[in-house]
């Protein structure tokens, strides 16, 4: 028989960021199943449309503070209050350091670095006690790799924010749950913003680390590395 969760989900307020992409809408769809209050928040609302969960959608771009602050109150309207924030936004780039963009460079840290800051900036004050910022930065946070400099240093600035953080919402009884899964089959590599994407072993499905996720989640983890999936 397994054991009650120690935090369950059902009935929390939860705000999903980068709802539409290939773990987001895996993250949607098992805390759906598991009783959540869901608001979805992407860029685009046709791909909003198509996450397979029920809760209230929001198409917004988060990499601005304005962004920010209307998922929060998004959630809250829906919700009536607000739980959890997961964020599952991201974009990658390849190649050489020398030979990638500045735009490239700008782009993988407003998204993957400042738009969790800025949403962890929004929530603060408006999330419950008892809930739970969650961040994935990866595998990638865990040792960077030549071809891939730029992206895990985006991705390594996530976890040590993470490290930060967690002790100042500590005060305010939100845990920080930081997640590093391995490479999962999310489709992400294919839509790179620049470079040619390297040959990759087969990842974990994007429906195992979320259910991975959400069971950390609700046994109250919070640091969930890469050799825990």
């Amino acid at each position: 028989m397994q054991d009650e969760p120690l935090h369950p989900v059902a009935g929390a307020s939860v705000l999903i960021a980068g709802a539409s992409g290939g773990l987001g809408s895996q993250l949607a769809a098992e805390l759906d199943r598991r009783g959540a209050v869901l608001t979805l928040v992407a860029r685009r609302s046709d791909r909003l449309d198509a996450v397979p969960a029920a809760g209230a959608r929001l198409a917004t771009d988060l990499r601005s503070p304005d962004g920010c602050e209307r998922a929060i109150e998004s959630t809250i309207d829906h919700g009536g209050r607000l739980d959890m924030v997961i964020n599952a936004v991201g974009v990658v780039a390849f190649g050489a350091v020398a030979d990638l963009s500045i735009d490239a460079m700008e782009e993988l840290f407003l998204t993957n670095t400042f738009v969790p800051i800025m949403l962890a900036r929004a929530a603060a004050g408006r999330i419950e006690p008892g809930g739970a910022i969650v961040n994935i930065s990866g595998v990638i946070a865990e040792q960077n790799l030549p071809g891939m400099a730029a992206y895990g240093a985006s991705k390594a600035a996530l976890r040590s924010f993470d490290e930060a953080i967690r002790r100042e919402f500590r005060r305010s009884k939100v845990r920080v749950l930081d997640a590093r899964p391995p490479h999962t089959e999310t489709g992400l590599a294919d839509r790179a913003i620049e470079g040619e994407t390297p040959r990759f072993a087969a990842g974990l499905s994007p429906a195992a680390v979320a259910v991975a996720i959400c069971d950390a989640l609700e046994a109250g983890v919070t640091d969930l590395p890469s050799s825990s999936f």
